[in-house]
């Protein structure tokens, strides 16, 4: 017979990882139920964001603003991938075309922006983070929905301020509302504010001071772009995905149109100004934007097939007991499947770039990548390298570390001569885009991004020593990968491209520096690459996100429980052997319960997503649709980690009503 009491769940977090608890804890109570009793569950959802969107997501923002990620990657159900089946859900591709192929009635509660977006996206298309959180809060309301008799969910539309353990479990303080109080809480917090770096900070007080306009980092959403006076320059510290989402908001959200030129696809678009544009200037470090993704029909080439950086050859790492170091025993073998990739392609759309042709040069290639390292041996690379000048004139050869900097070392004698090189840089990515699985350099960032789930696996939980994960792959090799991988639509460089040639766009240059001059009252931005490339401004803006690191967050949440000492952030060893605080908390092994200042773990209290960027590489990308529960779709797998073990603790817990209230 089932006992009285039920089992009190707390997430804090309404974005898709907490929606993704959510779903696991009404799957495994599902299950439960079939093998008997049922166990009794109450869920309190907190956060002050719609459910199931959250803050990121929520559908009420820009349409302007796109996923880097198209439409048949992204998935909230993990289908089939676990024992415990889900209640509900599908993935955001199957309800695109289930509202498509449906009636009326399938699309009550979208706008006819949404509507009207469904009918223009496909598979392989780029929506709009408005209506990826459409999706979201539609599997939020099946989850709701499908739960049964023995769970009961409230959802309380506030923030939760403080976590205390008390003698009745875990008491949780609301911004707006009375305490709660749980036997498990689950911190699903996803993005934070965060405090500003010095430099930053300098900006902003001294900005405050001279009645200039200082954006720090923020969400995109969350910025009133309205604010920036139309002719004005805009200083813009950054280059990547939040630059594109400023760009679009300040020139076709201003009313300015792109339109098809028809001079091919390195100039496939014209840009006709409102007149209301402020004229932007953007800088970063590489000088450059992200690279665009390829136009594909799958997420991954078809055509990659990795060689060498396999999850087998990964495994035998793991199962030797080697704790692999990335730059000594991962990056060698990426390395290799990108060259391959390459100059496969190469081989196959263009043989004539090779001097005594493919046939030549492809078995010699492989000769060399297969043998690889061996004790006392020259090194592939050097080797590979002979043979590809041999064979391969300089302008079609790969060397991939350049590809983080594309103006190493260049000077250019003006602005107007960098933005032109800029511009060309990025002509050549738009076509090459174009080209998708026929270009060559695609196809190599194709094998990189093919080889970051294997990374991904082999890194997880201690994977990697700490010396390595620090300045090694977080220290070089992330920033460049995102550079080339985790870049915007190809839409995103040929719209860039368009407003370079309009005069909307400029370029700072490669290492830029931004200061306030004093003498003037005004922002100023150069790079020591460019002559003469000063730029003056009353505005800036900061066009990236909040630092995720829990270090250094303003959440009052995280900020209380490091306080308290009952989370702390993990700490690893140098290469110089001295401790140093990484970005994300401390926790156990799977299911990621939280290590206390003490040391022991708190067996009630778990963290998902964002703030397990210490044991997890790539934590913001979402759940790939079929994906590896070990890399691909690893935040499903910790949500269901997490409910299976809330699911053990909750066995004394008795059953009650289902119901679904607000608060």
């Amino acid at each position: 017979m089932a006992k009285e009491r039920t089992h009190r769940i707390a997430l804090i977090g309404a974005g898709p990882r907490g929606t993704s608890v959510l779903e696991r804890l009404l799957a495994h109570a599902a299950a439960q139920r079939q093998r008997g009793p049922g166990v009794g569950l109450h869920i309190d959802l907190i956060d002050p964001y719609p459910p199931g969107a959250g803050h990121v997501w929520r559908p009420g923002q820009s349409r302007h603003f796109l996923m880097n990620t198209p439409s048949l990657f992204p998935t909230l159900s993990p289908g089939t991938m676990f024992d415990a089946a889900p209640v509900a859900g599908l993935s955001f591709e199957q309800w695109r075309q289930q509202l498509l192929q449906g009636g009326p009635d399938e699309r009550v509660g979208l706008s006819d922006d949404d509507v009207k977006e469904l009918a223009g996206l496909d598979a392989a298309g780029f929506a709009s983070r408005a209506l990826y959180g459409r999706y979201l809060r539609w599997m939020f309301e099946c989850l709701a929905a499908h739960c049964r008799g023995d769970v009961s969910l409230t959802v309380h539309a506030t923030e939760a301020v403080r976590v205390n353990q008390t003698a009745g479990g875990l008491e949780i303080e609301l911004n707006d509302g009375p305490d709660l109080v749980a036997d498990s809480v689950v911190l699903a917090l996803g993005h934070l504010p965060a405090g500003l770096r010095p430099d930053q900070q300098a900006l902003l007080s001294s900005a405050a001071r001279l009645g200039l306009r200082y954006r720090p980092p923020a969400i995109p959403a969350d910025v009133d772009w309205s604010a920036f006076p139309a002719g004005e320059p805009v200083l813009a510290r950054g280059l990547g995905l939040n630059f594109f989402d400023m760009m679009m908001q300040l020139t076709v959200g201003r009313g300015g149109k792109f339109v098809e030129s028809g001079d091919g696809p390195d100039q496939a678009l014209r840009y006709e100004p409102s007149g209301a544009e402020p004229v932007l200037y953007g800088g970063s470090r590489r000088g450059t934007p992200y690279r665009a993704k390829a136009n594909l029909t799958t997420y991954i080439p078809r055509r990659v097939k990795l060689r060498f950086l396999t999850p087998e050859r990964a495994g035998r790492l793991a199962a030797s007991g080697i704790q692999p170091a990335f730059d000594h025993d991962l990056w060698p073998l990426m390395h290799r499947d990108a060259v391959w990739t390459y100059y496969q392609t190469m081989a196959r759309v263009r043989p004539s770039a090779f001097r005594q042709g493919p046939d030549t040069f492809m078995p010699q290639l492989d000769e060399i990548l297969s043998a690889g390292v061996t004790a006392g041996a020259e090194p592939w690379e050097r080797v590979a390298d002979r043979l590809i000048d041999q064979h391969v004139a300089p302008d079609d050869q790969l060397h991939i570390r350049h590809l983080a900097h594309p103006f190493s070392r260049r000077h250019f004698e003006s602005p107007a001569d960098h933005d032109a090189a800029v511009l060309q840089h990025l002509e050549a990515d738009a076509a090459g885009s174009a080209a998708g699985e026929d270009d060559p350099l695609k196809m190599a960032i194709g094998a990189l991004n093919a080889a970051r789930s294997v990374v991904k696996t082999v890194v997880a939980d201690g994977g990697l020593t700490d010396s390595s994960w620090l300045n090694e792959l977080r220290g070089w090799f992330e920033p460049f990968v995102e550079g080339l991988a985790s870049g915007p639509p190809a839409l995103r460089i040929e719209q860039i491209a368009a407003l370079a040639r309009a005069g909307l766009v400029h370029f700072i240059g490669p290492d830029p520096k931004f200061h306030i001059d004093e003498r003037t009252g005004l922002f100023t931005a150069s790079s020591p690459w460019v002559r003469g490339g000063a730029v003056a401004a009353g505005q800036m803006v900061e066009a990236m996100m909040p630092a995720n690191n829990v270090t250094v967050n303003v959440s009052p949440l995280l900020r209380q429980l490091l306080d308290d000492g009952l989370a702390r952030p993990k700490m690893m060893v140098s290469i110089e052997e001295t401790p140093v605080a990484t970005s994300g908390l401390d926790v156990t092994a799977p299911p990621y319960r939280l290590r206390m200042m003490s040391g022991r773990h708190h067996e009630g209290l778990y963290a998902l997503g964002l703030q397990l960027s210490s044991v997890q590489w790539g934590t913001a990308i979402a759940a790939q649709a079929g994906g590896n529960p070990e890399s691909g779709a690893r935040t499903l797998k910790d949500a269901d980690d997490i409910a299976a073990d809330i699911m053990r603790r909750a066995t004394d817990a008795g059953g009650c009503s289902m119901t679904v209230e607000y608060s």
